[in-house]
């Protein structure tokens, strides 16, 4: 009405009236600049490649004589080499320094094994560099691996130069991570890269063994590293199936050619000790199978088929690709492989849905476990061993001997103590109720209410009850 005050409008949770535009905020003050980490320097200078018996008697007199655990770190040449073999190792010890060792220049390092019989190895993703060290005769009686206590502690990103800068404070180069190891001499910058991945190990691997004790995980830890000391790499089997590009690979005698390509591209790379895709990549093999050309001029023709060994070993390629021609169909490689353990989990509902419906149940109660304790879901069970559980669960189904037998299923696998003890209770759940919801009777439908008859309303009065 005219003449009339507006009315006013009430405030909001933040106090601004509704309806009206909220009052001007000054600018967010800009957060302060975050100083740059100092950058990890060598406090003891580069020290010299030990790659003599005498300079080797010496670093090994020096480890013997240090103390505490030892920092060990291994550069191998992936990308250039077919080996993964180690082709130089660094040392670090208290009282006795960092020392660079060359194993090409030696037939035997037991000495180097004699001087840390005994010692605590400290090593950052230990599964890496064990493989190479035990070819040279390096094996632990003990180790802390950094890496993985990193996971455990629920770090998100568990990288050494990560992990250096958020629990030490020191930014760490890593220009020199994808060189060629393999390389005589050692540039000195590719050395001193080297000599600082062991630089502050010893102390990472306090701080973070505090941690653990700190969160309750510190026998968690022992565990996983206890584990690992008998890590070996597993067999590669079928390992041409991992070649890139062969889902677009249609028909069993195309993928019989690149099973026949890749075989003859790794005996070649293993024969020369370079890496395969420096003779010809993922994609030349692809581009030969599906074309399946039959002589060396219309091999070498074929778009996409190209690399370093492409025209060299042209008449190699060609014999393999005439022998996939000839063969049986029966002889030829499937598409999908015959294993012995589960198949994808997306084909489960369609094989067998209760182990579906176990799966679903288990995920969900796994990542929520994961979370309460701040790890990985991987990492509190390895998710081989969880499907291969579930997808051929123990017969019984009394509870406490179900979970007896769960636990005893994930240890045959080779789960540890602790992580049986979080994940049976867990898999055992999922399992009984799967039963339960697929034992269920189905819920019938709701009745819809009975309809009146058709003439109900004309038998009805209009209002009022019937006159007599």
């Amino acid at each position: 009405m005219t003449g009339e005050r507006p009315e006013q409008a009430a405030p909001d949770e933040r106090g601004d009236a509704v309806g009206q535009d909220p009052a001007p905020q000054p600018d967010p003050a800009p957060e302060p600049e975050r100083e740059p980490s100092p950058l990890l320097t060598l406090r003891d200078g580069l020290p010299p490649v030990v790659d003599t018996a005498e300079a080797l008697a010496e670093v090994c007199a020096a480890l013997a004589a240090g103390t505490g655990p030892v920092a060990i770190d291994a550069e191998r040449a992936s990308g250039y080499r077919y080996s993964n073999r180690a082709y130089l190792v660094q040392l670090r010890r208290e009282g006795a320094g960092t020392a660079l060792v060359d194993p090409i220049a030696f037939d035997d390092l037991a000495p180097l094994q004699e001087a840390l019989e005994g010692t605590e190895w400290i090593l950052h993703a230990a599964t890496q560099d064990l493989p190479c060290l035990a070819e040279i005769g390096l094996t632990p009686t003990s180790l802390f691996d950094t890496e993985l206590a990193g996971r455990l502690l629920g770090y998100p990103r568990v990288g050494l130069a990560t992990l250096v800068e958020t629990v030490l404070g020191f930014s760490m180069k890593k220009e020199h991570s994808a060189v060629d190891w393999s390389t005589r001499p050692l540039p000195e910058p590719w050395l001193e890269y080297a000599a600082l991945d062991v630089e502050v190990l010893v102390e990472l691997r306090d701080a973070i063994a505090a941690e653990l004790v700190a969160q309750g995980k510190d026998e968690w830890a022992r565990q996983e590293f206890d584990h690992l000391r008998s890590f070996e790499v597993p067999p590669r089997v079928d390992a041409w199936r991992r070649t890139s590009g062969l889902h677009r690979v249609r028909g069993r005698r195309a993928l019989g050619a690149v099973k026949a390509l890749w075989e003859l591209r790794d005996q070649l790379a293993e024969q020369r000790d370079v890496t395969p895709g420096r003779i010809i990549p993922d994609a030349a093999i692809i581009a030969a199978a599906t074309a399946l050309p039959t002589d060396r001029a219309a091999l070498l023709a074929t778009k996409g088929f190209h690399g370093r060994g492409a025209e060299r070993y042209a008449n190699r390629w060609i014999a393999a690709l005439r022998e996939v021609a000839e063969m049986d169909e029966a002889d030829l490689p499937a598409r999908a492989p015959r294993g012995d353990g589960p198949p994808l989990p997306r084909a489960w509902a369609e094989k067998d849905p209760v182990a579906a419906d176990r799966l679903q149940l288990a995920r969900e109660a796994m990542a929520a476990l994961a979370e309460e304790h701040g790890l990985p879901v991987e990492n509190l069970l390895t998710p081989d061993y969880l499907r291969r559980t579930l997808w051929t669960p123990p017969a019984t189904r009394e509870p406490g001997e179900l979970l007896d037998a769960v636990a005893a299923v994930l240890q045959g696998y080779g789960a540890r103590s602790w992580q049986i003890a979080f994940t049976a209770p867990v898999l055992t759940r999922a399992i009984l109720d799967a039963d339960a919801r697929a034992e269920a009777p189905a819920e019938a439908p709701a009745e819809a209410p009975a309809e009146a008859p058709a003439d109900a309303a004309a038998e009805a009065p209009a209002d009022g009850p019937a006159a007599d």
